[in-house]
């Protein structure tokens, strides 16, 4: 049966995450970052929110009472509102940091740094008519007109909850003095806005949950994109194969080249194969001719058996050899005397002379 060409079933690689991601393809909700400015905008006005009205009472006294600001030219008018904007931004300066960082925090989180200048651009296919109108008919969009509406429904729920909660004070309001009017209404304002808020951060969270969950779903690779990624990064996997299979058979022409000369090999018995060659008259110490591991410890033992090399089983010795030594360098000093008892036995076998190790 052919493969479904369309059916996303693996999880998508670095590499795709990467390319969506210099794409702009991320998961993010404006509406997590719009909840929290909110939220933050509340809470910080709810603790700033005196020492502003004390800052705008400060303005209002300081222009209607005191008698330098009675005399109006050019310098006494620019020092008035260089002097009440100064107030202002101290005042609101809480505020403003507040929401400032929530921004950047909110972005950090959902998205971390991402600079696209390749998005700064005018791209004409999103302010073409004809293409804007048959995105309206699209299944996300009419997800996110639900999702509008729904916030729509529960805001103005919040709303009318917190009016009906206070509507007794709103109907004795008539009784308050005009200081008491105000901070009633500025309570209920602050008290609504906060619900508000808190609902809309809820909403926020679920959405960003979805649109993370929509971009993992996106992101996903059928059997062919995760073959075409593997060619483009790897190469072709029967070239690959191929060259394996070269490097394999130049290795074991290297070894089958190099057994013969050796001395002796030393086995683990079966795992491991090393060829130790001595030549007391040109070598201080002496070297691996050849190892490998596995197949190719079998075939070295097979080109030193076809050679007349002696085979001789020291695991010990076998392991150190291999994680020690690499092909074509001298024994380490603490296996002189290991293999010097080895070479000893084999050159006792041979009748040949011991040389001095």
């Amino acid at each position: 049966m052919a493969e479904t060409a369309g059916d996303k079933k693996h999880e998508a690689t670095p590499h795709r995450r990467q390319e969506a991601r210099e794409k702009g393809q991320v998961a993010r909700s404006q509406d997590l970052g719009s909840a929290l400015v909110l939220l933050i905008a509340v809470v910080m006005l709810w603790w700033s929110g005196p020492g502003v009205l004390d800052a705008v009472g400060n303005i209002m006294r300081a222009s209607l009472t005191q008698e330098r600001y009675w005399d109006v030219d050019a310098r006494s008018v620019s020092a008035l509102i260089a002097a009440s904007i100064t107030e202002c931004l101290y005042a609101l300066l809480p505020i403003m940091l507040g929401v400032c960082g929530i921004i950047l925090v909110n972005n950090w989180f959902q998205i971390g740094f991402l600079f696209l200048p390749d998005k700064i651009g005018i791209d004409w296919k999103r302010i073409n008519p004809l293409s804007g109108a048959k995105r309206l008919f699209e299944l996300p969009n009419f997800a996110r007109l639900g999702f509008g509406l729904l916030k729509i429904v529960l805001v103005t729920t919040v709303i009318c909850l917190g009016l009906w909660g206070r509507w007794d004070q709103i109907i004795e309001s008539h009784a308050l003095t005009a200081a008491e009017v105000g901070g009633m209404v500025w309570d209920s304002v602050l008290d609504i806005c906060l619900r508000t808020a808190i609902v809309l951060l809820l909403l926020a969270i679920l959405d960003y949950g979805f649109q993370w969950w929509k971009s993992e779903q996106d992101l996903k690779m059928t059997d062919q994109e995760l073959r075409d990624e593997m060619k483009m990064m790897n190469g072709d996997p029967q070239i690959m194969a191929r060259r394996r299979a070269v490097q394999r058979q130049l290795a074991l022409n290297r070894i089958q080249n190099a057994v013969p000369n050796a001395d002796v090999v030393i086995t683990n018995p079966t795992e491991l194969a090393i060829a130790i060659k001595f030549d007391h008259l040109t070598m201080p110490a002496p070297i691996v001719l050849a190892k490998g591991a596995g197949y190719v410890a079998a075939r070295i033992r097979k080109f030193a058996l076809e050679s007349g090399i002696p085979v001789l089983e020291r695991k010990p010795l076998a392991q150190a050899l291999f994680k020690s030594v690499e092909v074509g360098q001298p024994i380490p000093v603490e296996q002189y005397a290991a293999v010097a008892e080895v070479l000893r036995y084999v050159y006792q076998l041979q009748g040949k002379k011991i040389p001095t190790l």
